[in-house]
């Protein structure tokens, strides 16, 4: 392979858009997406998943285009497209299978395709190798080689970000594996790590998060037992967080397109293995359950039959819009089920996603909104950690109460007429 490979990203979106951006800094990037209008908007040097900012983008020397034709020739296409769950919490492989049958069209010899999206171990070599083999007519690990690389993503994270973090590589052959050392090595600085294969780098990716998924899980059932003993969670968690070796974990609701759905694919291998994963399934019965859970004690906590509610923040975390697993809607769904009418606003969050998600109409502003019984802090978005105690108080009624899901006005003194319930 030369020393500056034409590389080309499947995918633009919070994985593959932030590494065909860096990569483009160092090697001749093409980056591809099937959506014309993702593609339109990046030209235009806007990404709604608010990543890579404007400068970046107008300036960046990446081809951005929907055009397959573009493919051919290309030295390594590295595949970052999502790999959610169905219904029935199975791995869903349908957009990874069709980024394979893609690639294959355009497979030349010699050439590498690497994988980054989360997938149990066996999919790259048992399932995307024999696509790309048919597609191509090529044979795979003779005339094409193949590659994972788990991406690591944290969205709205601006500290670890893909040139700042360890990258792990495997490689079909070891020759494979030094080659993507030096492509992943050229934007971080040579923090490379070499798994021993292709399998070992699947296995990896899958349980990083399904050990933060049992932690929060723990945390989250710790916050159910204490609430029953009229303890504050958030204050023995600091007390026990002096301890040296104690992990700051904290409770709260499991979403987005890693942690709440990753351990699933781990339960997948493992069951495949004759094998039924009692912890990781538990931690995952957890936390699917949170939402629920905090909207019956929502409702407890109002000692009333139906009430005005607004929830602030819909996203699965805070400063993204990113709607996608996002649990807060479990709230939404429990409260309402109860006879609650309730408002939801999220300033960070599409109106239109929003509502072709989840059937919520969001509320565009919280100016001369007032008289609720309940305000809920789902998410720890910036603008509602500004709110101070008068605004807070501002849009309840005398007596109502401030349900704080994510600790966001701990060190707020509220006016005596407001009650808190809080995690």
């Amino acid at each position: 392979m030369s020393a500056s490979p034409q590389i080309v990203v499947i995918g633009l979106g919070y994985v593959g858009l932030p590494l065909a951006v860096h990569l483009a800094k160092h090697f001749p990037v093409i980056g591809f997406d099937v959506d014309a209008g993702r593609v339109a908007a990046l030209r235009n040097g806007d990404d709604r998943t608010g990543e890579i900012d404007k400068p970046q983008l107008t300036t960046t020397t990446m081809t951005i285009t929907d055009d397959e034709s573009a493919l051919d020739g290309a030295d390594v296409f590295i595949v970052t497209v999502p790999t959610p769950v169905d219904a029935r919490n199975r791995p869903d492989l349908s957009a990874v299978r069709a980024a394979s049958q893609t690639v294959s069209r355009h497979l030349a010899k010699g050439a590498i395709v690497v994988y980054e999206s989360t997938v149990y171990p066996g999919v790259t070599e048992d399932e995307c190798g024999p696509i790309l083999a048919e597609g191509s007519g090529l044979v795979c690990g003779e005339d094409f080689f193949l590659g994972y690389s788990p991406e690591r993503i944290n969205p709205g994270d601006r500290e670890h970000t893909v040139d700042r973090i360890t990258k792990v590589v495997a490689g079909q052959t070891p020759a494979v594996t030094e080659t993507l050392a030096e492509i992943y090595g050229a934007l971080n600085g040579g923090d490379i790590y070499r798994a021993r294969d292709i399998r070992t780098a699947e296995a990896a990716k899958v349980i990083e998060n399904a050990q933060r998924d049992i932690n929060i899980a723990f945390v989250n059932e710790v916050a159910m037992i204490l609430n029953g003993m009229g303890l504050d969670v958030h204050d023995v968690l600091d007390a026990a967080n002096t301890k040296w070796n104690f992990l700051p974990f904290r409770p709260g609701l499991v979403g987005g397109h890693c942690i709440g759905v990753d351990p699933f694919y781990l339960a997948h291998a493992a069951q495949s293995t004759g094998l039924h994963p009692e912890i990781v399934l538990a931690g995952r019965r957890i936390n699917d359950a949170m939402g629920a859970y905090i909207g019956h004690e929502i409702h407890d906590a109002l000692g009333r039959e139906a009430g005005r509610i607004l929830v602030l923040g819909l996203t699965f975390k805070e400063n993204v819009p990113d709607l996608r697993n996002s649990r807060v809607v479990d709230v939404v769904t429990t409260l309402r089920e109860r006879g609650h009418d309730v408002d939801v606003h999220d300033p960070q969050a599409s109106s239109a996603e929003a509502k072709s998600l989840f059937g919520i109409d969001l509320l565009t502003s919280l100016d001369g909104v007032s008289g609720y019984d309940a305000v809920v802090g789902a998410v720890k978005h910036r603008e509602y950690d500004d709110l101070d105690a008068g605004a807070l108080s501002g849009l309840l009624v005398a007596g109502g109460l401030l349900a704080d899901i994510k600790g966001i006005w701990r060190g707020l003194t509220l006016e005596a007429r407001i009650r808190r319930w809080q995690l």
